[in-house]
Formats: structure tokens, C-alpha cells, sequence
């Protein structure tokens, strides 16, 4: 006797106020590891279902979004802005409120602010004041780094107040600014030892400070006064040999490092080296350094876009730093936000080293990735997820509460439209700046809907967001992600040789073996894949239509050979002392 189907048990939305309830459906999830056709519903600033429609049962006056031929993304989190930051003589022009507002108007709904104490300023003091700036004014949820810019043992005994009772669990240093912020290597090893005992996150801003004190002396006593002698002072190699040593400092204390703002291909081949020699070390680039180069800026115009580390002159650097995104040297993308307007820049106009240092970024970063990354071909939009929001959730510990669409998590959200463009400008954006370094950018994607913690802040274009409306979010210490590879429970190059790829064709697979480097035919990997252009790696998406298919696990790697080079199912792999591309140049 045949028994009847049993009817599907479908989820009961409860009867309230419509406006804290919203239902997405038809939209297309995008997560780090996979995308899916599936509805979402939100209650009281949660995701409290996804799936699909035949499973949940929909009343009456709930908001409702159709995102058909949409992606619904994680909202993103920018680890790197500088909102309302005091630099010398002056101050950002970006406040907590505006910051926050442009963040929201580009599909960013967290940020991780740095609180920059002075030399000999208490840190919890520092902290403190940050908060009572942000608190009243952010507009998205937000967390803090603190800066170590002394060393002695009063801040020793702060950075644990901070981290066991403030929510604090990253602490940067300078490895520049001599005689203001800058740590020398012994102060260096001393605090990664002291945030190693802490189970926190170091990070660096990573430039030679001595090189470049001695470069900018040399460089006023030989009259080279305006803004070209900026970069002239800090070139490539003066951030490639800090990169260098702030990895092998931070792996002698055995302490996970995290390197900000890597704006040169040297630096990011640097730490992807490391990461291969099985360093804990995560890098991060910037809106701005995959966004443009400095090679058709009018030399008139070059006082606007001074940041350290430099905006890069070759035209190639965009391109090879989002590369370095795609095959896993480089993990996350802030922007360093730190807008101001012309008349604060054009103080230094006669003097390099008077010019405040800093650009805008944050309103941009997201759509600047799908242009320079998916819509050329170099990310598929998991890959893109991961980059502008999952990794840094998962870094600073704030995974799957952020960074994630799945029940329980924020309801922190993007609608996309993959298709639809927009030129950037400085008419259009939402900065307290005057003028716009992406100016006459034409890019895809854009957000059409945006939710802050269920909060429609972005409705189909139109901008609406509440000042304070944005949490303090604590980031606890331990991140799993980062100290499971500090205790030996994953290596960084298992997350390359555990990688499955499943191809489009579903008959052919790739396993990589349990050594540490995969030796591709004949070619360096670095020439394979500039040779592979935008359509050649399996972590590319030539096109949006079905470019995410099988499963892939984000969390560990996107490092992949493209099938094109590759004709058997099983390659075997070779421990070697040198990295993809050539011998050591020195620097492992």
C-alpha cells in the first residue's frame, strides 16, 4: 500500500509591524563558497529564513523586494577607513556620519575604523575619544583597531584592557612615520609577542621609515619640494623590503599578521610567498591602488592623490594587484578612507611633507572590484564576496554574524545589479571632499537595495540612512580563521592542496596533493596566468551568467591552473624552497 507524500512543513512568519520585516525573492545568493536560487527573509534586523519559496509562507504587509536577475550579496565590510581622523594641522573631511553614509550609497555596511593614539596617549583614552566620535554619527555598524604608536609597559597592560574588556582584537604598528608613530624592530617583536599572548591580530602599515627619513632629507636639500618627491621617497621597494620583514618578525613570535595597504605587485608577491612557506600572514589592498595609477594623473593634479603607501605609476599595477586578489596572495580590499578637501591638500604644495595623506574609497571600493575583477574577467563573484566582505569577517572574528547570508546572521545586504553601470564622479558621490579620484570611472555593478541590519538604507537607487543608527561591534580574540593556522590545526598551504575545482562540464576534477606548492607545466604560474588574461583561470568569470558553478571553498583559497593548462585529471606536487615564477629574489 502506497503511503501519500508528506506535505512540506513551511516556515510561519509571525504578524507585526511590516517594518521590521522585508522578503527578498527571486534573487540569485552569493556567499563566499557558492551561490543559490533562494528567497531571504528578514525580522527585527535578522535573516531568520532562506531558501526557497515553497518553504515559507508569506502574510500580508511584509516588504516585499523582487530581485529577479539580481545577486543578493553580503553587505560589505571595509577594514581600512580613517573617518574624521586627525592628521596634523587638520582633520578628515569624512565625519563618522558622512563616512558612513558614502560606505551605505556603495553597497558597504560595516567599517573598521583605526584609532591613532599620540605618541604617549593613553590608548584607552584614544579609544574612548574615537567612540564618543562615532557612537552618535555611524550610520552602519562599525569596529575598531587601535594603533601602537609607543611602547612601554603601561600600553602593554592597555592592550590587554582592550582586548579582554573593549572588543578589540587587532592592534597596529607603523613600520614608517619616524619620530611619530614609527616602532623599531625590537619594539616591533615585543608587541607581536604580547598580541600573540593575547590570541589578537597584528597589523602593519608597512613601509621602511628610516629609508624614507633619509630619502626625504636628501630629496629637499636637492630642491625636489613638491608632490613628486612623495613617491620619489617611498618607492616600490622601500614597502617591499617592509613587507618582508614585518613577515618574518611577526613568524618568529609565531604571531598572525596582517599587512595593510599593499599598494606594489612586489609586496603582494611578498606575502604570497610567505603564505606559501606556511607564514600566518594575510594582505590587504586598496580601492584606490586597483582602482587607478598615477601614470595619466596631470603632474598639476598629483597633490590630490598623495597616500602612503603611494598611488603606483605603472598602468599594470591595478591589474596585477587584483591578479593577486584572485590566486590568494591577497585576501581582503579596504580603502583607507581618509577624504580632504583641495585647500587642505594644497597646503603642501611647496613641501611634500606638509601634504595630508589620504584619498577616498569607501563609496567606491565595491563596484571598482566588480569593474577591475569580475567584469574583466579576473574574480567570479564568490571570489568577490570574499574579497570586499567574508575574509575580513572572518580575520577580525566577526564571522557569520557579518559576512554571510544565512539564518541568524545580520541582515546586512546587498541587492546587485551586475549589469547596470554608473560613472563615478564627485557631482554624484556622497564625500565631504571636493573632488573624486576616480573621476569619469565607468563602472559595473551597482547596488540598487541596500539593508543595514534589516534597515532599507538604499531603496532602488535612493538613499535614506538614520545618523546613529550604527552599533559598536565587539570582535572577540581567537579568531578561528587566523589561529587555527598559528596552532597547527590548518597550514596556509593546505588551504591551496586540500582545493577541489569542479569544472563546468562536471567530468573532470583536480585534486591537489598534501605538499605545499603545485609546479604547473613548463611556465611560472605568475606568466600563466598574465598570459591567461581575463578569461583563462577557473576563478575567473568571463561571464556573470552561470559563473558560479560547482562548490568552491573560499575560505581556504582561490589559488587554481586554469583547465586550459592543465590536461590531466590528477597533477602531482613538489615541495620546492622557491615560489611560482622563478627563484627567490631574496627575500624568503
Amino acid at each position: 500500500m502506497s503511503s501519500s507524500p508528506k506535505p512540506v512543513k513551511k516556515v510561519p512568519i509571525h504578524l507585526q509591524s511590516a517594518q521590521n520585516r522585508v522578503y527578498i525573492k527571486n534573487g540569485e545568493i552569493v556567499n563566499h563558497d557558492k551561490n543559490f536560487k533562494a528567497d531571504v527573509y528578514i525580522e527585527d534586523g535578522t535573516i531568520k529564513f532562506v531558501g526557497p519559496a515553497s518553504d515559507i509562507t508569506v502574510p500580508g504587509g511584509v516588504r516585499v523586494i523582487d530581485a529577479s536577475g539580481r545577486m543578493i550579496l553580503p553587505g560589505g565590510i571595509d577594514p581600512h577607513t580613517r573617518l574624521q581622523s586627525p592628521t596634523g594641522d587638520t582633520v578628515a573631511a569624512d565625519d563618522f556620519y558622512g563616512g558612513t553614509k558614502a560606505a551605505i550609497a556603495g553597497g558597504t555596511t560595516m567599517i573598521i575604523d583605526c584609532v591613532l593614539p599620540t605618541k604617549h596617549e593613553s590608548m584607552i583614552e584614544a579609544y574612548d575619544k574615537w567612540r564618543s566620535w562615532a557612537d552618535p554619527k555611524v550610520c552602519c555598524d562599525y569596529a575598531l583597531h587601535v594603533g601602537v604608536t609607543w611602547w612601554s609597559k603601561s600600553v602593554s597592560e592597555e592592550i590587554g584592557i582592550l582586548s579582554k574588556e573593549l572588543g578589540v582584537n587587532s592592534l597596529k604598528m607603523y613600520m614608517a612615520y619616524k619620530g611619530l608613530y614609527m616602532l623599531n624592530d625590537s619594539e616591533l617583536l615585543d608587541v607581536f609577542e604580547r598580541i600573540r599572548s593575547l590570541n589578537c591580530v597584528a597589523m602593519v602599515h608597512a613601509e621602511n621609515g628610516d629609508v624614507i627619513d633619509k630619502n626625504i632629507k636628501r630629496l629637499l636639500a636637492e630642491g625636489i619640494s613638491g608632490p613628486e618627491g612623495h613617491e620619489l621617497s617611498r618607492q616600490e621597494e622601500v614597502e617591499a623590503e617592509a613587507v618582508n620583514r614585518a613577515c618574518m618578525l611577526a613568524h618568529q613570535m609565531k604571531t598572525p599578521l596582517y599587512v595593510t595597504g599593499v599598494t606594489s605587485k612586489s609586496s603582494a608577491e611578498i606575502v604570497g610567498r610567505a603564505r606559501r612557506s606556511g607564514y600566518c600572514v594575510f594582505g590587504e589592498t586598496l580601492a584606490s591602488s586597483i582602482g587607478r595609477s598615477m601614470s595619466n594623473v596631470p603632474k598639476s593634479e598629483c597633490i590630490y592623490y598623495i597616500t602612503s603607501p603611494p598611488i603606483r605609476l605603472s598602468a599594470e599595477t591595478p591589474r596585477q594587484l587584483m591578479k593577486s586578489l584572485a590566486y590568494d596572495d591577497l585576501q581582503v580590499t579596504g580603502s583607507d578612507n581618509c577624504t580632504f578637501k583641495k585647500k587642505q591638500k594644497e597646503v603642501g604644495h611647496n613641501d611634500f611633507t606638509n601634504i595630508p595623506n589620504g584619498v577616498n574609497g569607501v563609496e567606491d571600493r565595491m563596484s571598482l572590484v566588480w569593474e577591475k575583477g569580475v567584469h574583466q574577467g579576473l574574480l567570479d563573484p564568490c571570489r568577490f564576496v570574499a574579497v570586499t566582505s567574508t575574509n575580513a569577517a572572518k580575520i577580525f572574528n566577526i564571522y557569520p554574524q557579518k559576512g554571510r547570508i544565512a539564518v541568524g546572521s545580520d541582515a546586512d545586504l546587498v541587492i546587485w545589479n551586475p549589469h547596470a553601470t554608473r560613472t563615478i564622479s564627485k557631482d554624484t558621490d556622497h564625500h565631504a571632499s571636493d573632488f573624486n579620484i576616480f573621476e569619469g570611472i565607468n563602472v559595473h555593478g551597482v547596488p540598487e537595495f541596500v539593508l543595514v541590519r534589516g534597515r532599507i538604507c538604499v531603496d532602488n537607487g535612493t538613499l535614506r540612512v538614520a545618523e546613529g543608527f550604527g552599533r559598536f561591534i565587539p570582535m572577540s580574540v581567537r579568531p578561528p580563521f587566523v589561529y587555527d593556522i598559528i596552532e597547527g590545526k590548518v597550514k596556509t598551504s593546505e588551504h591551496s592542496s586540500d582545493h577541489h575545482e569542479e569544472h563546468q562540464n562536471g567530468n573532470m576534477a583536480k585534486k591537489y596533493g598534501e605538499l605545499d606548492i603545485i609546479i604547473p607545466p613548463q611556465e611560472p604560474i605568475h606568466e600563466l596566468l598574465a598570459a591567461g588574461g581575463g578569461g583563462g583561470s577557473n576563478c575567473s568569470s568571463p561571464s556573470l551568467k552561470g559563473a558560479v558553478e560547482g562548490r568552491r571553498d573560499m575560505q581556504e583559497s582561490s589559488f587554481s591552473i586554469s583547465e586550459e593548462l592543465d590536461t590531466s585529471s590528477v597533477r602531482p606536487s613538489i615541495k620546492v624552497r622557491n615560489p611560482p615564477g622563478g627563484k627567490s629574489s631574496g627575500f624568503w
